[in-house]
């Protein structure tokens, strides 16, 4: 593929756009990233170019991705919100839809993308459909591209593991919905973004399953992480309902959404795992072993990195 002068990232400030543009500066790119948060403090010491992630001035976001090669998109929102940072699934698809346009218009030769696992348009959570919608849009593009379908991400400021351990941390004892036999696949975040690095040096179109080297059991898993950070507690069954109310309360004591009648249900229809070899080599059990003394000490609000 044709080589131009800049490999972009949306949203490097964050996870596992940080991630993507760290592994990108160390094969020797030049950087750039289009952001909402260009506000936070910088982890790159100002050595990637900094745009803002303008969806609604189509001229400034066409220049941004100028002389742009690769464009990795990590942009996406986790639930529907009104309030301080007002953000939806519709909006993210149409902004998507800007995005890939702009792509396009700018000369950009390809994109790695962010997805999810089993994304569809038939899926009754909008959080899947609207995955599956943006793909749509990438394969009508035109572009070459390349899309990546990680179920859990894990690593450092990680919300999900981080936020288990931190109850387990907190409580006596610790609530899965069910019977909690549903299965998820992490992959650690450094590996995702080894694989989109690696796509973005591809011309080949493909569709892979980011999945990490070891399959859990949603109560299995937090009877690992409770093992490994020295806080093991007895596990409870819980009505969906009931765990969504308590899950609730304690997102609004936390000034923060916690988990969401959505992802709840999609986690107990196994929509985090899927029937693939692994992606990543990383294993989770490894990693909180090697973090088990600051792994859930804090607190990881959604809510707050949007609002920041």
């Amino acid at each position: 593929m044709p080589e131009k002068e800049i490999h972009a990232v949306t949203g490097a400030f964050g996870f596992s756009g940080r991630y993507i543009a760290h592994r990108l500066l160390e094969a020797g790119r030049q950087v750039a990233t289009l952001t909402n948060s260009h506000h936070r403090p910088d982890p790159f010491g100002g050595r990637i170019k900094v745009h803002p992630l303008s969806f609604e001035r189509r001229d400034e976001l066409v220049r941004s991705l100028e002389k742009v090669s690769v464009l990795y998109n990590t942009y996406y929102v986790r639930f529907n919100y009104q309030g301080k940072a007002s953000f939806s699934f519709a909006q993210a698809v149409e902004n998507s839809a800007k995005l890939f346009a702009a792509a396009r218009e700018a000369g950009v030769e390809r994109i790695v993308h962010i997805s999810i696992t089993n994304p569809s348009m038939n899926s009754k959570f909008e959080y899947f459909r609207g995955k599956a919608q943006i793909e749509n849009l990438l394969r009508d593009s035109g572009l070459s591209f390349s899309i990546l379908r990680p179920a859990v991400l894990f690593g450092d400021e990680g919300i999900l593991i981080n936020n288990i351990a931190w109850l387990l941390r907190k409580f006596p004892v610790f609530g899965v919905f069910g019977d909690g036999n549903y299965r998820l696949q992490p992959i650690y975040v450094d590996d995702l973004a080894r694989l989109a690095v690696e796509q973005g040096k591809r011309s080949k179109e493909s569709v892979i399953d980011a999945i990490g080297p070891e399959t859990f059991t949603f109560r299995g898993l937090v009877e690992k992480l409770g093992r490994i950070i020295g806080k093991p507690r007895p596990i409870i069954p819980v009505p969906r309902a009931v765990g969504f109310l308590a899950g609730r309360l304690l997102g609004l004591a936390l000034n923060d959404v916690l988990i969401t009648r959505d992802e709840i249900e999609a986690l107990m229809a196994e929509l985090l795992y899927v029937d693939s070899p692994p992606a990543g080599s990383t294993r989770l059990t490894d990693w909180a072993r090697e973090n088990s003394a600051t792994l859930g000490l804090r607190y990881e609000s959604e809510l707050a990195r949007r609002i920041r």
